[in-house]
């Protein structure tokens, strides 16, 4: 179903400027509930905030519940990229003999896997879940991606205090995998992305969570431009192999339609 421009327009920015302000109130909560921000971070719920303020201004909104669902392989290439995205980073430290800044855990994994998929939940139910389909409504499956990885990178303001090298690689890494996960879960319905692309965010983070954890300021700069790197990589394939879909024989082929 096709978006007015007005009806798109206003979504978004209801949806955005609530993801913001809600998560700067998540922000000032979670010192509060003394939850460590290691286990889960309460910032992480603000997308859902903004996709139940547009539902409350509009009712019954179309996005949410549609697509037919995605192969078996899609889904398989999907939750490997993530295993890809960290092993390729590990490796351009190893290759440049960097250090990467690693830090203990202080809570048990059993806590923080279960509470870190809730959390990465939280922010895909509205960005992958409710902004992707939205825009791709106007702008198509790449348009789109590019459009949610943009607002999704820039909505973690902090990366700013960080310096322009960090923001920019931030940046880069969050459209990288926004293109992942829009051409991914491109046919999936609402259920299918928000698990998906959960468990994707969760495997990101556990990554760096384990293997990728750094002191803070500078420190951060160098993995950060690895991880760009590497996630532009991957998003490269991915594109190259959907491009390649539309011009497979029909009998292999899913529509183009399918790819918008």
């Amino acid at each position: 179903m096709k978006s007015t421009s007005a009806g798109w327009l206003s979504k978004t920015i209801v949806f955005y400027i609530v993801t913001v302000l809600g998560a700067g109130a998540l922000l000032l909560v979670q010192p509060v509930t003394r939850i460590p921000g290691e286990v889960i971070e309460l910032v992480q719920f603000g997308p859902t905030l903004g996709v139940l303020a547009v539902l409350l201004v509009w009712r019954r909104d179309p996005t949410l519940g549609t697509g037919s669902g995605i192969p078996a392989r899609r889904m398989a290439d999907l939750l490997a990229t993530p295993v890809l995205i960290i092993a390729v980073t590990l490796g351009l430290f190893e290759l440049l003999s960097w250090d990467r800044y690693s830090t203990s855990i202080s809570h048990s994994w059993w806590l923080i896997v279960p509470a870190q998929f809730i959390g990465a939940c939280g922010e895909e139910f509205g960005w992958r879940c409710y902004l992707q389909p939205l825009l791709e409504s106007r702008f198509g499956t790449l348009g789109a991606a590019l459009t949610v990885g943009l607002l999704w990178g820039v909505w973690h303001i902090q990366i700013f205090a960080l310096g322009p090298v960090y923001a920019a690689a931030f940046l880069i890494s969050t459209v990288a995998m926004s293109l992942i996960l829009g051409l991914a879960l491109r046919t999936a319905p609402t259920l299918h992305r928000l698990l998906l692309a959960g468990t994707f965010h969760l495997l990101i983070n556990l990554g760096w969570l384990a293997l990728l954890d750094q002191d803070s300021g500078t420190a951060q700069t160098g993995p950060m431009v690895l991880y760009s790197v590497a996630t532009a990589l991957l998003a490269t394939i991915w594109i190259l192999r959907s491009r390649a879909v539309v011009t497979s024989p029909p009998e292999a082929a899913t529509t183009t339609a399918d790819l918008r």
